[in-house]
């Protein structure tokens, strides 16, 4: 593991984004099982604090934009300065809703379908920032997610509001879908990745590298669907499980998306108006971690195919002459090859 390689592929805003929801939902069970007696609004407090940094983010960055007509003309930097913006209306929709559950929790004055609504009016949102985004390759994972669910989001508002009576469990139909799907491009991803070992002109880091994303994602899914399972049998009351036990399997999710974060070079460079990748700023403000950004470390030593590789590296090609008159091959030492003197000289007219 090499720290450059950190430093590098570093994704500052999944990495927030992720423990915000990795605290959140370490106060909600604690909450839910009276544990913690705070307000809702308290609990909520992580989401708060996530989209705070993003409208914050956000306005740093067009400010200075509006500032500097230059940036005006370069055609990436609008296409990052809409990418940003799509993604903060998104967050706002967000931020309306959750405030919108908080409140309905802590007073139950409004009915679910209203609080829903926020959620309704971000599908036709997501549905044009996925077809933009995919024209422009850009990421789009939070638009897929909010696009894909909408009628999840309908069903838990109407049974929430006791308009319809299914059980939780075909209420989550949508969902079970959608988590089937995702099974699904997870299994042949794993095929790919061992079957690429055999395939050739692949390095043997590559190789490594697809095995060790297909196991982050099976460790991904599989407590994830195990929350959701846990989480819907206690609802319809089939277990009798206290929230805290049932969010573990959430918990082990959220760490190994933050640990892939490390690893996933991406974002957008005009948050805050940094106009550069977050970890170079990092290292301008802190230049003591240049350092540690030079160390490496190798948990599988592997001496053998080291030393074949510097020998192969080492060994100097030695330069080729062919002497015609004598009919010789001469091997000259590195550094040593001269091109020979022309027999002719040919004298350039004036």
């Amino acid at each position: 593991m090499k720290s450059r390689d950190l430093f590098e592929n570093f994704n500052p805003s999944k990495f927030f984004t992720y423990a915000c929801l990795l605290l959140f939902s370490i106060l909600l069970p604690l909450r839910l099982d009276g544990v913690i007696q705070w307000t809702y609004w308290a609990v909520f407090a992580p989401l708060w604090l996530w989209k705070f940094m993003v409208i914050l983010g956000a306005s740093v960055g067009v400010s200075i934009w509006a500032s500097n007509p230059q940036y005006h003309a370069e055609r990436e930097a609008c296409v990052e300065l809409k990418a940003m913006l799509i993604s903060v209306g998104i967050h706002l929709l967000l931020f309306v809703f959750e405030i919108l559950v908080c409140d309905s929790i802590e007073t139950g004055e409004h009915a679910w379908m209203l609080v829903f609504i926020p959620l309704f009016f971000m599908f036709p949102v997501s549905v044009v920032a996925c077809v933009w985004g995919f024209r422009h390759d850009r990421s789009v994972e939070l638009e897929i997610l909010c696009s894909v669910n909408i009628l999840q989001f309908i069903f838990i508002a109407l049974r929430l509001d006791k308009i319809i009576h299914w059980q939780w469990q075909v209420v989550l139909v949508p969902l079970w879908v959608f988590m089937s799907i995702f099974c699904l491009i997870i299994l042949c991803y794993i095929i790919w990745s061992l079957l690429h070992p055999w395939t050739p002109n692949v390095a043997s880091g590559q190789q490594r590298a697809s095995l060790s994303e297909a196991m982050m994602w099976i460790t991904i899914y599989v407590p994830f669907l195990t929350f959701e399972v846990l989480l819907v049998h206690r609802v319809d009351d089939l277990n009798a499980f206290s929230y805290k036990t049932i969010f573990v399997p959430l918990w082990l999710s959220l760490l190994t998306l933050m640990i892939m974060a490390c690893w996933q070079k991406g974002g957008n460079y005009w948050w805050f108006g940094i106009r550069r990748d977050f970890c170079q700023l990092l290292l301008n403000i802190c230049p003591f971690l240049r350092e540690y950004g030079n160390i490496s470390y190798d948990f599988c030593h592997e001496d053998s195919e080291d030393d074949e590789e510097t020998s192969d590296q080492e060994v100097p090609k030695l330069a080729v002459i062919w002497r015609k008159d004598d009919k010789k091959v001469i091997r000259q030492s590195p550094g040593a090859y001269s091109l020979p003197h022309p027999k002719v000289d040919i004298n350039m007219p004036d």
